[in-house]
């Protein structure tokens, strides 16, 4: 059964159509066109434009769905920021994963100076509602500045090579913004990645450590927790 929160109520499709374009959106690199494409193939016939809807609407819901069944996060958070392009102009990507490269939060930001990093500080520990034993970063002297500030009893680690998890957990996104020619807005991109770092994870354990029965096990699982948090009970493979 779906999320209480969750209302599909006006839709002409249910959470049996809707779920799984949210789900192809977010998980490869594929335009809305293709995932009309996809589900045509099925004989399902809708508009890119509404699969476009679909993902706005839906896509944070689902995320933040996904994120209230995930287990707590470690003790030990790898912050990073990266540039990005929006519209033409230059901003930046701050992200925080866990030890174990669970996405804590993104947050999308005109700048990557003390307030910024103070703003990202305060936001993670409100979003996970705990404080860290250890925080790793690169040198960039705003995280030292703010972290005086806002954490002074957490050990802060500051090292190029010490956030290697941090900057690898990029890849994904530098995937996206490749496939999806950047973002248009700072609205949208948040709005988006917001949705695809809570989703696209869900769907990739980390495959190298598993066995192929073991992998297809744990996929079983999740998408099965998929179907739960999103009310479809079967995913439609045929019309």
């Amino acid at each position: 059964m779906g999320s209480a929160s969750l209302s599909y109520n006006g839709h002409r499709y249910p959470a049996e159509v809707i779920s799984p374009c949210v789900w192809l959106y977010h998980r490869f690199p594929l335009s809305f066109r293709e995932v009309e494409e996809l589900m045509l193939q099925r004989g399902i016939v809708l508009s890119y434009e509404t699969v476009r809807r679909w993902c706005v609407k839906f896509g944070l819901a689902y995320a933040r769905e996904l994120r209230r069944r995930r287990p707590r996060p470690g003790d030990k958070w790898h912050l990073d920021e990266v540039f990005i392009k929006i519209n033409g102009e230059q901003k930046y990507l701050w992200r925080a994963v866990d030890q174990d490269g669970m996405v804590l939060d993104i947050l999308v930001q005109n700048q990557r100076d003390k307030t910024a990093a103070r703003r990202f500080f305060r936001r993670l520990m409100k979003k996970t509602r705990t404080v860290p034993r250890v925080v790793v970063t690169d040198r960039l002297r705003s995280y030292g500045a703010a972290h005086r500030e806002v954490m002074p009893s957490v050990e802060h680690r500051s090292h190029k090579g010490l956030n290697n998890r941090a900057e690898n957990s990029h890849q994904p996104t530098r995937q996206r913004e490749r496939a999806m020619k950047g973002f248009r807005s700072t609205g949208a991109a948040q709005r988006f990645l917001s949705a695809f770092s809570g989703i696209s994870p869900h769907f990739r354990p980390r495959r190298h450590l598993m066995t192929a029965p073991d992998y297809r096990a744990e996929m079983t699982i999740r998408f099965a927790i998929w179907d739960q948090i999103t009310g479809a009970a079967d995913r439609p493979t045929t019309a």
